[in-house]
Parts: structure tokens; sequence; C-alpha cells
């Protein structure tokens, strides 16, 4: 059914539930699976005290944590058969998401929800709501 399709990795909680997903629905099929994962390009010091270099290694690790997820998820997929390739994206995740899937031409996406509601959601935004309105394809949300 879904001959392109990729897989927003972020949180390591929801993670094997996203790769549970992609299996079932990839199993068996021709399907080109890519797992993506988007850092922050930036952290805005709102803090005088915090040096510039503490947020620059800050950052550098969240990096090289998406991109551990990323190899963890790959290996996943293939250890059920499945050939993935990797992307990693600097940016806002819901635009970066987005213009990747539209750039690329994805039939599904798959993306985790960290369960947000009301205020809060309101407040910081959610990554999944956003893609889920703005996709031209579908897009699948796991809890």
């Amino acid at each position: 059914m879904f001959d392109k399709m990729m897989v927003a990795i972020d949180q390591a909680e929801i993670m094997n539930k996203l790769l549970d997903a992609t299996v079932e629905i990839a199993r068996n099929k021709q399907t080109q699976v890519t797992l993506v994962h988007v850092s922050q390009e930036y952290v805005s010091n709102g803090m005088t005290y915090v040096p510039e270099n503490f947020l620059e290694e800050i950052l550098n690790e969240m990096e090289k944590a998406g991109l551990e997820q990323l190899q963890q998820a790959k290996s996943k997929l293939e250890s059920a058969g499945i050939n993935a390739e990797t992307v990693h994206l600097k940016g806002d995740p819901a635009h970066e998401i987005l213009n990747y899937a539209r750039d690329t031409e994805q039939q599904l996406i798959i993306i985790g929800s960290r369960g947000l509601r009301g205020i809060k959601e309101m407040m910081l935004g959610s990554v999944s709501h956003k893609v889920s309105q703005l996709s031209k394809c579908p897009v699948l949300i796991m809890h």
C-alpha cells in the first residue's frame, strides 16, 4: 500500500512502538523506509550566566544521542528484514519533517506523540499535531 514511508524518531520511550508499526506495515513489501531524527539547530541563551560553549556542548550531545537512536532503530528494522536509510536533520522538527516528506514524496509518516493536552500542548506545541495538520500524506501517530 505504501511504497515510501518515513518514521520520525525522537523519544526512546515510544521508539519501539514506532518500529513495531513500521515492521507491520512494511513487512513482505518493497517499502522504502526512511528513519528521520531532527536535532535542534540552536538554543537561545536567555540566561547570561550560562557560557555559550556549554550550550554548544549540549546541542552536540543531543545530536549524538539522536544519531545513536537512528542506528538502534535501523538495527531493529534490519533484524526484522526491513532495509532502512537514516537521515539526520537540524531545525524545527515539524518543519523539517514536513519538508523532507514533501521533497522525497513520502506516502506515509509514522510519528510519536508525547501525549500533551490542553494548555501544555498550546504552550509547548506538538510536533505530531503540526505534522498531522499540515502533511500532504497520511500520518500515523503512535501514543
